[in-house]
């Protein structure tokens, strides 16, 4: 038995991948600690979409580099996006990693590790392969905190924007069939999972391809599982979102107030150069029916500034968008040149300086509008699913005649709250309970309270407009 840790740098997608990577080497018979200083095997699950994921992976591997020298025998990997993009030269820049190990190869990695151990090869595996390892998905265990988790349901993206890199190291869409899809999260229920996020690049596109389902009927298949409580997606492309999937939130109780709908720009003419096939007028439109079909939806979007060619006037349009829907919340990012992606040949390159005014100049924006949203919320009774203890436990001002947990509303807010012990009976509140909880504060980032009520277990709770 041999010890390992992973390092994930990146998205949601790359936490599942590590939860994979995880569950294979468990199967092996390996365990998991909590630091690299401890570990025989060490991976480094990476990220490439923008240049700040590429220093942070380099950075660490680094790190390891003066481990391995003290410890010879550690064998290193390196795998996801970056490891895809760049494959052999990363083995040249850093002589202390063994493996490179692209996004389709987890199911490979077994008979690497094995390698390395016993004939100390050094080992470079980028090939992408058209189908789905269902055999890895299968080994996937129940999440840390037994409450929420990410499932994967497709892979890949078809839509190439002019920015992105994902279609050149993820390779083109491929969607999981439902029937594995469902049998994952039903195992995962079962291990005590409440909350399950469904993954994509595009989940819109789901199925197509392959003459699946739609998205929609696979959600309200997943709707059908018993002991499931919330079911939230990730990431929506905005050209793809149908009116059957807003109809969806409309019939479908276990399905959050809350969609996740980057928008990149305000601006038809970013929108255009980035290759996003829809404009500011189908994207509001798109909104339009989403709150139509569950008032109080919230909604949250990525933006990217300083993209080549937007001018002051086309930043002015991101802003006027941002304050005409009042996001829930925002993903800001400074456009930065990507290898692979066509954007990097483009002229019009902003200036670093004028990218961090904008970027500043629409976090302060948004951060106005979130505050307002969570301050809206003060005296409103919220249901929230517990996810664990709130990292206030133990800080002054909590009593011995309190707990204090941590969770979120169905909107995706963060709520913190303090229930008390003749509230709580005994072991009523915990991890995957749903509480009812009053908010007695909007803050800037998440919201605190006082749970005023606890539903019992297989009832409901999910107010649509928590």
């Amino acid at each position: 038995m041999k010890r390992f840790y992973i390092h994930t740098i990146g998205c949601q997608m790359n936490v599942y991948d590590s939860s994979q990577l995880s569950a294979i080497l468990t199967a092996m018979g390996h365990r998991s600690v909590n630091a690299p200083e401890q570990a025989d095997l060490v991976f480094v699950n990476t990220c490439t979409i923008r240049a700040k994921a590429k220093q942070k992976a380099t950075s660490f591997v680094g790190r390891l580099a003066a481990m391995k020298r003290t410890r010879p025998g550690m064998i290193i990997g390196v795998g996801g996006c970056l490891a895809q993009e760049e494959g052999r030269r990363i083995l040249d820049a850093f002589a202390c990693v063994d493996i490179v190990f692209g996004t389709h190869a987890l199911g490979r990695l077994p008979g690497h590790i094995q390698a390395v151990a016993h004939q100390g090869d050094r080992i470079v595996d980028v090939e992408m392969t058209a189908a789905i390892d269902e055999s890895v998905h299968a080994l996937q265990e129940p999440d840390s905190t037994g409450v929420t988790g990410f499932v994967t349901i497709m892979r890949g993206c078809d839509n190439f924007c002019t920015y992105c890199v994902v279609p050149y190291v993820r390779g083109r869409e491929t969607s999981r069939t439902p029937d594995h899809i469902l049998d994952e999260i039903r195992a995962r229920v079962a291990g005590g999972l409440r909350e399950i996020t469904l993954l994509g690049q595009n989940v819109n596109s789901y199925g197509k391809k392959e003459g699946l389902c739609s998205f929609a009927e696979l959600l309200a298949g997943v709707n059908q599982i018993d002991g499931l409580r919330r079911i939230r997606f990730t990431t929506s492309h905005p050209k793809d979102l149908s009116p059957e999937l807003a109809t969806a939130f409309t019939s479908l109780d276990k399905l959050c107030s809350h969609v996740h709908l980057p928008a990149q720009s305000g601006s038809d003419a970013v929108l255009k150069r980035m290759n996003r096939h829809y404009t500011r007028q189908t994207y509001l439109e798109k909104l339009h029916w989403l709150r139509e079909a569950r008032p109080g939806m919230a909604l949250s979007t990525d933006i990217i500034v300083g993209f080549p060619g937007e001018t002051e006037q086309d930043f002015l349009q991101t802003m006027d968008l941002v304050e005409k829907v009042r996001y829930d919340s925002i993903f800001a990012f400074m456009y930065s040149d990507r290898p692979l992606a066509p954007a990097r040949e483009f002229g019009g390159k902003v200036d670093e300086a004028e990218k961090q005014r904008r970027i500043y100049a629409l976090l302060e924006l948004q951060n106005r509008i979130t505050a307002e949203k969570n301050r809206a919320l003060e005296g409103r009774v919220k249901a929230v699913l517990v996810e664990g203890a709130s990292k206030s436990s133990g800080r002054s001002g909590i009593t011995a005649d309190t707990v204090q947990w941590t969770g979120r509303t169905t909107c995706n807010r963060v709520a913190n709250f303090t229930v008390p012990r003749g509230l709580a009976n005994g072991n009523a509140v915990g991890p995957g309970a749903m509480v009812r909880v009053e908010i007695m504060s909007g803050l800037a980032h998440s919201l605190s309270g006082i749970a005023v009520g606890v539903e019992k277990p297989g009832a409901g709770g999910n107010a649509h407009a928590a």
